[in-house]
């Protein structure tokens, strides 16, 4: 009786066995395409910064390595910045953008995510440099 109940043992694993095989088999599939699926959603998220970033190695734009060092430069700076910095309606984005004083000329680059931040930002900037010629080069998302 013993060799009996063994196989029926054996043959009630065996039976479960399969179910859960095909189970795994399923998940391990769905594991596949998900992570296929993803993979593709990351090569497509990925920005093209690429005439940006020729544009400022090509020496004809202003970068922050232009900030020049002389005292009237770094207060107008500090003062535009200062002005960003207090203004509640600019988002992170605006207030990140880059302020660059050289030779009594200020130099606004980076993205901001409206027109109207573009014309806020270059009314505060005019009326904390005291004078100084504005070049607003700044880009509103999604304009480029």
């Amino acid at each position: 009786m013993p060799v009996a109940i063994t196989n029926t043992k054996h043959a009630i694993n065996s039976n479960q066995k399969e179910p859960m095989k095909r189970t795994l088999l399923a998940l391990a599939c769905l594991c596949a395409f998900s992570l296929a699926a993803l993979a593709d959603n990351n090569e497509k998220a990925k920005p093209d910064n690429t005439a940006t970033n020729e544009r400022d190695r090509s020496g004809e734009t202003k970068t922050s390595g232009d900030q020049s060092n002389s005292s009237a430069d770094l207060k107008t700076t500090q003062a535009i910045r200062q002005a960003l910095m207090k203004d509640g309606e600019l988002s992170t984005t605006a207030k990140n953008i880059k302020v660059i004083t050289a030779n009594g000329q200020v130099t606004l680059r980076g993205p901001v995510k409206t027109v109207q931040e573009k014309a806020k930002i270059d009314q505060l900037a005019k009326s904390a440099a005291g004078g100084a010629k504005i070049d607003n080069q700044l880009d509103v998302k999604g304009s480029n």
